[in-house]
């Protein structure tokens, strides 16, 4: 039995994409990359897994290890009801709480960002709700995104 494995796991494709709207940046062709995005001109470029990463438009979060708010997307606010300069350093309960009462698994929104925010390389899927508002479940990725390491949340 070999406690470290014969052959390391392939690589994932990673992609750039705009921490506020979403686009899909090529940053291989650049000299010397922009940090910020040239189609919104608003938000930074973050890397992340292309299986992942959020659709041009998508509604998602980023969140640091400390479970606090760094970036919110156009379509997340609109999604959650909030604008981005109220929402960013403020503790993601005060967004989200998790939605599944009677889960099992051993992954639960705040694990799973800590996780991700430390940069494991896992993704993990929790159901969520607006903090402020019942009746309504939501499915959400995280994943690990840099620079800085971050968790990012993608609803789906």
């Amino acid at each position: 039995m070999a406690l470290v494995p014969d052959t390391l796991p392939d690589p994932q494709p990673t992609v750039w994409f705009c921490s506020h709207c979403g686009s899909h940046e090529d940053t291989e062709d650049d000299a010397t990359p922009s940090r910020v995005c040239d189609d919104c001109g608003l938000g930074v470029l973050l890397e992340t897994r292309a299986d992942i990463a959020p659709r041009e438009d998508g509604a998602f979060l980023v969140l640091d290890h400390n479970l606090a708010v760094c970036a919110v997307s156009a379509a997340a606010e609109r999604l959650l009801a909030t604008s981005e300069t109220e929402a960013v350093h403020r503790h993601l309960t005060q967004l989200l709480v998790p939605a599944d009462a009677e889960a099992s698994a051993p992954v639960n929104l705040a694990s799973a960002v800590t996780w991700a925010a430390n940069g494991d390389d896992a993704s993990h899927t929790v159901t969520v709700r607006p903090a402020t508002t019942f009746g309504i479940r939501l499915t959400a990725r995280i994943a690990h995104c840099s620079p800085p390491r971050a968790a990012l949340l993608v609803f789906d």
